[in-house]
């Protein structure tokens, strides 16, 4: 089984080679920018079912969301991956990416909504950027609780304020579910699996899953 790759730009030379090597018949194209007109064009072409994922796509679940226009597909597809994984458990997915999002998922596949706050790199970015003398810092592997410099002060109060607002998230809605499942995921899932101390499924494809599944429940419907 091949694993995902990441590439820097996208267009239909990047994906032409994998036609020329997979007999390809369906696809899904997912984007939380701008729509790829080029790109859409070619899948469109060569795929007997390729569909754009909007928000008029049927999807597995059931949405509990007031603007469904300006949900981030990213977020529904992880919590319809998590959803098909674990099926009929309570679960909240946590994405750790340029924003960090938590989206929670009821047993009975109703999708209740989340919230949405700035990633580890966004606020490297905002103290620097909003602030006339603190430097730009990036994460390390070991980061103490107190910082003992400027440098360890903002590694500290970024990394440890992050694990303090994951744990927190999670003790909270394990008030009102106690069976509580948690999905990590996004670029810096591993960084944080370990830092966090409530059990968790790290899973940095879930994305992936979510749009795989949302791409085969439109073609058995």
């Amino acid at each position: 089984m091949e694993t995902s790759q990441v590439y820097k730009d996208f267009n239909p030379c990047i994906v032409k080679p994998f036609f020329e090597k997979y007999n390809l018949c369906q696809g899904i194209m997912s984007t939380v920018i701008k729509h790829d007109v080029e790109m859409f064009a070619f899948l469109n072409s060569l795929l007997p079912y390729f569909i754009f994922f909007d928000e008029t796509t049927p999807v597995p679940v059931d949405i509990n969301y007031q603007t469904p226009q300006t949900l981030g597909k990213d977020r529904l597809a992880a919590v319809v991956g998590a959803n098909y994984l674990k099926p009929r458990e309570n679960i909240l997915v946590i994405d750790v990416g340029t924003a960090i999002t938590y989206e929670l998922i009821e047993a009975t596949g109703v999708y209740i909504g989340g919230n949405i706050s700035p990633g580890m790199t966004t606020r490297f970015r905002a103290l620097n950027n909003y602030t006339s003398e603190l430097p730009l810092i990036q994460e390390e592997e070991d980061i103490p609780q107190i910082g003992y410099s400027t440098k360890t002060a903002i590694q500290a109060g970024v990394v440890n304020g992050i694990v303090y607002e994951m744990d927190g998230c999670i003790e909270d809605l394990r008030q009102k579910y106690s069976n509580l499942l948690v999905f990590l995921t996004g670029g810096h899932s591993f960084y944080f699996e370990r830092r966090l101390k409530n059990t968790i499924f790290a899973d940095i494809n879930l994305v992936l899953t979510g749009l795989n599944r949302i791409l085969e429940y439109n073609v058995e419907n």
